[in-house]
């Protein structure tokens, strides 16, 4: 009689973001008790936030990789795993979980998330990937499991202290946000959607969206589906303090609060354009910048771009989730 072959999982962990003895404790539990092999562990570094360890799992062959760490961690490790069929589990840290929220994972509760890494299902989601070229003409390919952004979103990141961040979370955007939005200064645009003609756009920001939703209640991209193929693409431009009181009355109380509910969106109706926002949904966005704008992705600064092509890869990413007994 042969030999069952028994699975194993890497842990790739960022160890600012989680306690590790804390973390050890619980997965080597967990492994054991679903007949696991002791977990491979891999620890990020300033200079590698996950892809390199990524491809240390896969030499070792192994059956799922859990992500501990931020939303930087997850990010690199989805990158890494793209069109790989190796499961990602997340086991939420920092600040935003942004991944975690959307897929309406439990934030709060490692012993859980651990224990749903080896008994849950999987999920394939679709993934974003975004070739960036800088104002040199030299060109980077990256991806996101959330969104991207330029922009307000993304000069508010940039200008976000990374101590407080530490010590406040999210509060800590708030001066940023101030700083940020006393810039005058616009994005002007010539865009391509899908096969569509080329446009030009003036905007304060762009965001392209595999999936919508923010901490602090805020559901930026209400109609987002994170395993639908396609994009969701919001243009802002309020005119002015009363623009940007409407952008943040719709962005936190009818999408954030009333959305949320099948009667609050019946009472809402279909999501619209107005003079401040506009939608837009798609496989493909291509864009090129008057001049070279701050990027983000997944709510990581990504230096300057002059443009960028950004398409949806639907089903490129294994995520486990919790089964339906939970």
């Amino acid at each position: 009689m042969s030999d069952i072959r028994q699975s194993t999982a890497a842990v790739i962990y960022n160890p600012i973001k989680v306690d590790v003895d804390v973390l050890r404790k619980e997965i080597v539990r967990a492994a054991a008790d679903a007949g696991w092999n002791e977990p491979i562990w891999l620890e990020t570094t300033a200079e590698d936030a996950g892809q390199g360890m990524v491809e240390e799992a896969k030499q070792a062959d192994v059956d799922l990789v859990i992500a501990a760490g931020g939303d930087g961690t997850v990010r690199a490790v989805a990158e890494g795993l793209r069109g790989s069929q190796i499961p990602l589990a997340l086991l939420p840290s920092g600040t935003g979980n942004l991944l975690a929220r959307n897929l309406d994972l439990t934030l709060n509760d490692m012993p859980g998330s651990v224990t749903a890494a080896f008994t849950g299902k999987d999920r394939p989601i679709d993934l974003g990937v975004i070739d960036i070229e800088r104002e040199d003409g030299t060109r980077e390919r990256n991806v996101f499991v959330v969104m991207a952004g330029m922009g307000i979103d993304a000069k508010m990141i940039k200008n976000t202290d990374d101590d407080l961040k530490k010590r406040a979370g999210w509060l800590a955007y708030l001066g940023a946000i101030v700083k940020s939005l006393r810039d005058p200064a616009e994005l002007h645009l010539r865009y391509r959607l899908d096969e569509g003609r080329t446009k030009r756009a003036t905007a304060h920001t762009v965001i392209i969206g595999n999936c919508g939703s923010l901490p602090a209640n805020i559901l930026l991209l209400p109609e987002a589906v994170v395993d639908d193929g396609q994009f969701d693409i919001l243009l802002i431009r309020p005119g002015g303090l009363l623009g940007w009181i409407r952008v943040w009355a719709k962005i936190a109380w009818v999408n954030g609060i009333v959305r949320r509910t099948k009667s609050g969106r019946a009472l809402a109706g279909e999501q619209k354009d107005d003079g401040d926002l506009k939608y837009r949904t798609g496989k493909r966005f291509v864009a090129r910048l008057s001049r070279a704008e701050e990027i983000e992705l997944d709510g990581d600064g990504f230096g300057k771009a002059a443009a960028f092509n950004a398409w949806i890869e639907p089903g490129a990413l294994t995520v486990r989730v919790p089964g339906d007994d939970r």
